[in-house]
């Protein structure tokens, strides 16, 4: 057993809309490991979020994009079996523009691909705490870019 991390983690997840699908990966570890969440993750010591957004999105899908602005934040809460606290992530969300390239699982992410915006609104899929809320969030803002 680990011991609790003190601090928040801060953390960055690649809103990518495009043509009434969004970007998502599912998780290869945890916190919610085989779900589908945006991609995304910690933000390096001296990396802008804006960076990190760009960089975890390459590594996790292929995917280059344009990172336009921060529209949301998320706490992750992640617990351990008896509910003891494990780690703390704060997930800044950025509105990203798709420029190129079609999505290949890698880095953690054991699936990437465009998932209809519509499919979010039933329990088929498994995502991730939030995933259908920001990624109607991220599909309005978008539309009206």
């Amino acid at each position: 057993m680990t011991a609790p991390i003190a601090r928040p983690i801060p953390a960055t997840i690649a809103a990518v809309v495009r043509d009434g699908h969004v970007l998502l990966v599912r998780r290869a570890n945890p916190p919610d490991e085989n779900c589908w969440a945006f991609p995304g993750g910690k933000i390096d010591a001296g990396e802008s979020i804006e960076a990190a957004t760009v960089r975890e999105l390459r590594e996790e899908t292929g995917v280059v994009a344009e990172p336009l602005y921060v529209f949301d934040a998320v706490d992750v809460f992640d617990r351990d079996e008896a509910g003891a606290l494990r780690r703390h992530f704060i997930l800044i969300a950025v509105l990203c523009r798709w420029q190129s390239g079609e999505p290949v699982a890698g880095d953690d992410a054991r699936d990437a691909r465009w998932i209809p915006l519509a499919d979010l609104e039933g329990h088929e899929l498994a995502t991730s705490f939030g995933v259908a809320r920001l990624a109607r969030k991220a599909a309005a803002l978008m539309a009206a870019a």
